[in-house]
């Protein structure tokens, strides 16, 4: 095996089966401690205490063996005991789509309406409803359409992506991590530090797909799907919901293209499409056109690829646009950029009297090729100006709302926003962030109670002492990246 491969398994981490001769349990590196679970029970409870069928466990285990199977039966897995589940795990408090019904309003018959919504599944007769377009602003003051769909639709979307991620999840290459069951946003940070720092990378691909979700071709994504799944039934439901059209501002508008983003399928329905499009071509090129390593990273339609050679990467660029075009797509041309990025970077571009090396951002992070305390080389993760700059904006009209609220009351509320967001950003190297947050957070409480009365006397040192008491001090939360990324995938050598 050569670097390229090791340091490529690193990151894609699959395994052969635990023990030879038994079902595998998994395709996957397991946990430190695992074994023997291909002998347990995967056996769950539903709320009404009955047993749910091993049947998806079947498949899962049948994906894994059989690559080139097409499922032909899945349908008879959507059972009123999974719609059930589906309805549970759903948002209390999420927005109304077209029908207007909330999760409250459901709940009041849930029996009668689930057995009649698993009556119309399986006879063919469910219909799904057009989806309610709504707009939430981003960071860097544009809007992002996000599509509400239905109650019903919502249920019946879950139970069938949890029919579907058996199987999926057996096909997904390693280095894909967006949206999928056991992979967080920090578990692709923990891959991508790893695989710069690991191996020898020194160029960056930043990439970033234009309207990515309203480009989506369904006729490819429909062939896609057609793969591995035969059961028509599933594919027509997958054509409702594409087919059903979107909704905004009383105009109904049905398109060719595009998934709508914020439903509960489209996150699988993208990891599909881009498994076809990039991760198994991709995956391919490293292997037979690359003339050094190349690590690669997608979490949903954001993509970063390593290479240790600038002639790999900018081969790489030209055939993955050429490729993007093939399923129109294409790579946004302001946001996609090849920069010097590693260990040996800030030295090369030294010894040709350049600057310090450029960052990139990720998953709300700016990557950084910085220096440790005793002078080696050091990737740093920061948050984000701009996503710390949108936090405190909707702070400050939160606080502003909640004005004339008790000091207690309000320190409570702080004290939760505060302890959510260091629960993601609280990572190694990032502690001035955390601590120009806390402060930043603490100056607009000092204003907020100040304009309660033009008489306040709030100082610094009182609101310092009101702060101490509710807001939680800033500390690293998450281990080092590489500490993780061993106890995850133990298999992995450092030597790689």
């Amino acid at each position: 095996m050569n670097g390229r491969e090791k340091s490529d398994s690193a990151i894609v981490a699959t395994k052969p089966a635990n023990n030879a001769g038994k079902p595998v349990a998994e395709w996957v590196e397991p946990r430190a401690g695992t074994k023997g679970n291909t002998g347990q029970s995967h056996t769950r409870r539903a709320q009404n205490r009955a047993s749910v069928s091993q049947g998806l466990e079947r498949v899962r285990q049948a994906a894994r063996q059989r690559k080139k199977e097409r499922f032909t039966a899945l349908l008879h897995h959507v059972t009123i005991d999974r719609l059930r589940e589906s309805f549970f795990a759903l948002k209390r408090k999420a927005a109304p789509g077209v029908d207007g019904l909330r999760w409250r309003d459901y709940e009041a018959g849930s029996e009668e309406h689930l057995r009649s919504l698993h009556a119309r599944v399986q006879s063919g007769a469910y219909r799904a409803l057009p989806v309610r377009r709504q707009y939430i602003p981003k960071p860097d003051g544009k809007q992002r359409p996000l599509g509400i769909a239905a109650l019903e639709d919502k249920i019946v979307q879950r139970a069938v992506v949890e029919v579907l991620n058996a199987i999926y999840e057996g096909d997904f290459l390693g280095f894909s991590y967006g949206f999928r069951p056991g992979r967080s946003q920090h578990d692709a940070l923990d891959a991508l530090v790893v695989g710069i720092t690991s191996t020898p990378v020194n160029w960056i691909l930043d990439t970033d797909l234009k309207s990515f979700f309203d480009s989506v071709s369904q006729e490819w994504l429909v062939r896609f799907l057609e793969h591995r799944i035969g059961d028509e039934r599933i594919i027509r439901l997958v054509r409702k919901w594409l087919k059903a059209g979107i909704l905004e501002d009383g105009e109904l508008s049905v398109s060719e293209r595009g998934t709508p983003q914020g439903s509960v399928a489209s996150p699988l329905l993208a990891n599909v499409y881009l498994h076809y499009v990039f991760d198994l071509w991709a995956n391919r090129w490293r292997r037979r056109e690359a003339k050094g390593n190349v690590i690669i990273l997608r979490y949903a339609d954001d993509i970063v690829v390593g290479f240790e050679h600038e002639a790999d990467a900018r081969r790489f660029w030209e055939a993955m646009r050429l490729r993007l075009e093939e399923f129109s797509l294409a790579l946004h041309p302001d946001k996609t950029r090849l920069l010097e990025f590693g260990r040996y970077a800030a030295v090369n571009r030294h010894s040709r009297g350049l600057g310090r090396p450029e960052t990139f951002t990720f998953l709300g992070f700016i990557f950084i090729c910085g220096r440790s305390r005793r002078g080696s080389f050091q990737l740093q993760r920061k948050t984000r100006c701009d996503r710390m700059r949108a936090k405190l904006g909707q702070i400050k009209e939160e606080l502003r709302r909640r004005r004339h609220e008790p000091i207690p009351e309000q320190g409570h509320w702080l004290r939760q926003v505060v302890r959510g967001y260091f629960a993601y950003h609280a990572v190694p190297t990032n502690s001035r962030a955390l601590g120009a947050f806390r402060h930043h957070v603490i100056d607009l409480w000092r204003r907020t109670l100040r304009r309660r009365s033009q008489k306040d006397g709030m100082t610094w040192e009182r609101i310092t002492r009101i702060a101490n008491t509710w807001l939680p001090k800033p500390r690293i939360l998450h281990p080092w990246p590489s500490s993780r990324f061993v106890v995850n995938h133990p298999r992995w050598e450092p030597s790689a």
